[in-house]
């Protein structure tokens, strides 16, 4: 039996905040409580409540802010010798830096999260310091080395009952399932991920349950009904200012478009998705959505050695993030426009939050 999904990341006075609370509002109120714990003098609300400041300003796409709100957190909660704390705000900023594309920063400040949450005794900040390394070791490509530590975390998830983990292991196992051709078991598993996160009122998980449904029905030629879940995942993103999600959201529509043929609509899109990107500064999805926008410029007729250039520049791009599956998402490009290579695809993000 699940529980309603939870947020561990609003701490101190901001427990009572919702999984499903507008980012501008966590944001308002981590603020305001932020001021009150330094007037206080309590150095462990100070790094509690900068904690709900960190996460929200990473999700509304305010990467610098977020970057000095970690760190503030973690500064409190060392003065303040409180293990747990320390745990969360490293966790806080190892998302950050994956979501920058500084996946070797991501992978130290992760390790170092989960280690402080295990001699801190807090069992949920190591769990989810342990899902961000499996997170980005899946991001980078790197199926065979996470797969089992999704697993296990799958496992905890459901003997724990937390339906927020559940879900994100349901997806993350889905994504490597989708990545590696297992289309079937993909789509099985982010159906469960839907359902369950509906259940427990995890709206942010059910829109990224329904982004991936939409991308494998998508490769099974039905883009209106794809369409239409990404429309529905997109009402939640807008409703919760989650700037990231949505981006992936419309990257993920113009995907659907141009699977379908519908080229223009998709350069359009994905010139969209891009803008998103940039404002937030990801990287990783800026590249992704410049792929999609490169293939379908040349379906529309654009001078094949501009689309060879873009193309080379590309896989520059995607190694140097680290995304180890690079070379290949870029020949895969070459081979489906039938480019010939400057020196040597696109590819699906297998990313979350």
């Amino acid at each position: 039996m699940h529980s309603k999904a939870l947020a561990p990341e609003y701490q101190g006075a901001l427990t009572k905040m919702s999984v499903n609370s507008s980012l501008t509002d966590v944001l308002a109120e981590g603020v305001r409580h932020l001021r009150e714990a330094e007037l206080s003098g309590s150095p462990q609300e100070v790094a509690r409540c900068g904690l709900a400041v960190a996460e929200a300003h990473r999700r509304l796409g305010n990467v610098e802010e977020a970057d000095r709100a970690w760190k503030s957190s973690y500064r409190s909660a060392r003065s303040a010798g409180d293990l747990g704390a320390m745990a969360w705000a490293l966790w806080s900023g190892g998302t950050l830096a994956r979501q920058r594309g500084e996946l070797r920063l991501a992978f130290r400040l992760l390790g170092l999260a989960a280690d402080m949450g295990k001699r801190g005794g807090d069992i949920v900040a190591r769990g989810y310091s342990l899902a961000g390394l499996a997170e980005t070791g899946r991001i980078q490509g790197d199926y065979r080395t996470v797969a089992a530590l999704h697993e296990q975390l799958l496992a905890e998830a459901r003997a724990r009952g937390e339906a927020r983990h559940t879900v994100w292991a349901l997806e993350g196992i889905a994504q490597i399932h989708r990545n590696t051709g297992s289309l079937d078991t993909a789509l099985a598993m982010f159906e469960e991920a839907a359902e369950l996160a509906g259940n427990a009122d995890d709206r942010r998980g059910r829109a990224w349950a329904l982004r991936g449904m939409a991308d494998i029905i998508s490769l099974r030629d039905d883009p209106e009904r794809a369409l239409a879940l990404l429309a529905e995942a997109e009402l939640t993103c807008r409703a919760m200012n989650l700037s990231s999600a949505l981006a992936y959201n419309h990257k993920m529509r113009a995907n659907v478009l141009f699977r379908a043929g519908r080229y223009e609509e998709a350069r359009s899109m994905y010139e969209e998705a891009l803008g998103e990107f940039r404002a937030m500064t990801e990287p990783r999805g800026e590249a992704l959505a410049r792929l999609g926008l490169v293939k379908s410029l040349a379906r529309l007729g654009r001078d094949r050695d501009d689309t060879a250039a873009d193309l080379h520049e590309l896989r520059r791009t995607l190694s140097r993030i680290g995304l180890l599956n690079a070379r290949d998402m870029v020949d895969k490009a070459y081979a489906e426009l039938g480019v010939a290579p400057v020196d040597g695809g696109t590819g699906e993000e297998s990313g979350r939050r």
